[in-house]
């Protein structure tokens, strides 16, 4: 790498993983806050037409990089289903805060996470940037998983209206970080999202596979279709130890 002011860092397989039973957890809790306000569905039934609603939703992210959210992949399922309500209707909004509190519950700090961020907090401002549809649960996550403290700028998709690899979000790291993008690491697990995003940005990517190489269940997300790995000369770490080594060699 060239000489780094400046890190920004991805969220999810990255910095912290979900257990295993995450995502079927959320559901769960997520028809039983829908069942609770009355919508008269079936678990399996409203699983099926919920799933279809996030790939057709976040298929039209890729087109154009704007940001989605829950809300309206839940109104979309129910409308299938029979049950016409608004993407704004308190029960939608019940269940969204529902659904992610099992994220909540389940997300867990990759090792070493901590201690790495203590290292180079004490030479550089840090950045968080994230793909989040629901910035609330993001911001909860991180703070209780003790991270907050760490990042000097916390982006979250789900506030900024497009998501990574929209060159926009990029613009906004390196904005409020305050030093060129050429400066500025950017650590991440996804080759499409994390590494030609900020490739294309002008930052210096670097390509995490702690997850892959662990065989680690990645958390709940989508990542770029039809991508494969980067090019081979985009530095890659499978540990924090191998980071703070890339930076010793600068």
């Amino acid at each position: 790498m060239e000489q780094i002011k400046a890190f920004g860092f991805d969220l999810f397989n990255t910095l912290i993983t979900m257990e295993m039973d995450a995502l079927k957890d959320a559901l769960s809790r997520l028809t039983g806050s829908l069942k609770g306000n009355g919508f008269a569905i079936e678990h399996t039934a409203f699983v099926k037409a919920h799933s279809e609603a996030v790939l057709a939703f976040l298929e039209q992210t890729r087109r154009d990089g704007k940001e989605s959210h829950n809300r309206f992949w839940i109104s979309t399922a129910l409308a299938k289903l029979g049950h016409d309500v608004s993407p704004d209707s308190q029960y939608i909004s019940e269940g969204v805060e529902t659904y992610f509190s099992a994220f909540i519950q389940y997300a867990t700090l990759i090792p070493g996470t901590k201690e790495m961020l203590t290292t180079l907090k004490h030479d550089y401002p840090i950045g968080l940037l994230s793909n989040f549809t629901h910035p609330p649960a993001a911001t909860k996550i991180i703070a209780e998983l003790g991270l907050d403290h760490f990042f000097d700028v916390v982006l979250i998709s789900g506030d900024l209206g497009y998501r990574k690899p929209h060159l926009s979000v990029f613009e906004a790291l390196i904005d409020q970080l305050g030093v060129e993008s050429e400066e500025i690491a950017f650590v991440g697990d996804d080759p499409e999202a994390d590494v030609e995003g900020a490739l294309r940005a002008g930052l210096q990517p670097v390509w995490t596979t702690y997850v892959r190489d662990n065989n680690i269940t990645p958390a709940p997300g989508v990542v770029g279709k039809g991508q494969g790995d980067p090019d081979p000369t985009i530095p890659r770490i499978s540990h924090w130890q191998d980071l703070l080594a890339l930076l010793h060699r600068q």
